[in-house]
């Protein structure tokens, strides 16, 4: 199945910044960022179609994934 996955700020340092993926049936937020070799303590927010999601949730066909950096500063 196919989704498209968004990263954001410095997540796209050296990968993509929107990028359809053929995923497996099964495939968790999880697995598309360990994939991706992204620290998992370094990512703050995923949202599945604009929605706050839960690292275990599943990718379904069409699913636009977008994941977020934790963000410091002050």
């Amino acid at each position: 199945m196919q989704c498209t996955v968004k990263l954001f700020a410095y997540f796209r340092n050296n990968r993509f910044k929107q990028q359809v993926m053929d995923v497996a049936e099964g495939t968790t937020v999880e697995m598309i960022i360990d994939s991706l070799g992204l620290p998992r303590d370094e990512v703050g927010v995923t949202m599945i179609n604009s929605r706050h999601c839960e690292l275990n949730q599943r990718l379904a066909e069409g699913n636009q994934l977008a994941i977020f950096p934790v963000i410091g500063g002050g």
